[in-house]
């Protein structure tokens, strides 16, 4: 059974990092284009968590909330990107933080005039529900494995698009030398929102699915915005190889030092303060991670070519 409890621990720091995944791409993907910090970056998350929620409650399909949300949070961020966003390039990290801060605050409290303050839930569709069997003689929910899945086939999608396609081709000049494309023809305002609207759509995916597994409030979205950061910063700003690897890193320490760190300190004190003392250690471990990270490779573990 120790088997099987410690197989489960790595799926659930797997499920883990690829939802953070979802979030750390859009968001290494504004930044790194951009240039600018998003601090209402889980909003958008927020929003296709309520989007979700509200649609499946509506229709009782989980897959009609789910596309729903992808549609709510791009034209969120679309509509963010040209409304307020677009102002902030030039200007400089200050003012985008206090902008974005303040996008905070309009999408928390709208959210909260439309749904009100009361939590919404989200079942896990019939397709998804039920366990399936893992080595130990334990048995693993099957919806979790379905976001394991759509986070790798999301990475490929990326991988695919940023590599392979006309679209992906312009994100990587704008990366490099957007001055250069824009001057070569390239309608820059059209590309920025493009890309913002398709990082929210990768927010409010990942709030959606994670939607099924918790409540769905106002405010779910800034917790898992600092785990993004932090994400980025491990994994190298504007790179998606980066987010993926630096959102399983994390995903993974976060849960193994929470399960392995009471077990561990069990062996040295009474059991009440083994766990005290290695879930307070758990909490700091990614920050400890990310410290020894920046300290090796400033630039993080796979930083965005420049041209």
């Amino acid at each position: 059974m120790q088997t099987a409890l410690f197989i489960e621990q790595i799926l659930n720091g797997l499920q883990l990092g690829v939802m953070l995944f979802l979030m750390a791409a859009g968001l290494t993907l504004i930044f790194g284009v951009m240039g600018l910090i998003n601090l209402a970056h889980g909003s958008l998350y927020m929003v296709g968590a309520f989007a979700c929620a509200a649609v499946a409650a509506a229709t009782g399909s989980f897959w009609l909330g789910l596309a729903a949300s992808l549609a709510a949070a791009a034209a969120a961020g679309a509509i963010m990107e040209i409304l307020v966003i677009r102002r902030l390039y030039e200007r400089d990290h200050l003012d985008q933080v206090l902008a974005t801060f303040a996008l905070i605050l309009i999408f928390s409290e709208g959210t909260r005039w439309l749904f009100g303050s009361f939590p919404l839930y989200l079942d896990i569709p019939k397709l998804l529900q039920g366990t399936v069997p893992i080595p130990g003689g334990s048995r693993y929910q099957l919806y979790r494995l379905a976001i394991i899945g759509v986070g790798v086939a999301v990475a490929v999608g990326l991988f695919l698009l940023i590599s392979k396609t006309r679209l992906g081709m312009r994100i990587r000049a704008g990366e490099s030398d957007r001055e250069m494309i824009g001057a070569l023809g390239v309608d820059i305002r059209t590309l920025y929102t493009v890309v913002f609207a398709l990082g929210a759509a990768l927010a409010g995916l990942a709030g959606a699915m994670v939607g099924a597994l918790q409540s769905v409030q106002v405010g779910m979205g800034e917790p898992v915005l600092i785990l993004a950061f932090v994400v980025i910063v491990i994994g190298g700003i504007g790179s998606i190889k980066g987010a993926l690897v630096g959102a399983l890193l994390v995903g993974l320490v976060d849960t193994m030092g929470r399960f392995l760190l009471p077990q561990l300190f069990g062996m040295l004190m009474p059991p009440s303060q083994a766990g005290l003392v290695g879930g307070a250690l758990a909490s700091m471990l990614i920050y400890i991670v990310m410290a020894f990270v920046l300290a090796m490779r400033p630039q993080g573990l796979f930083p965005a070519a420049k041209g």
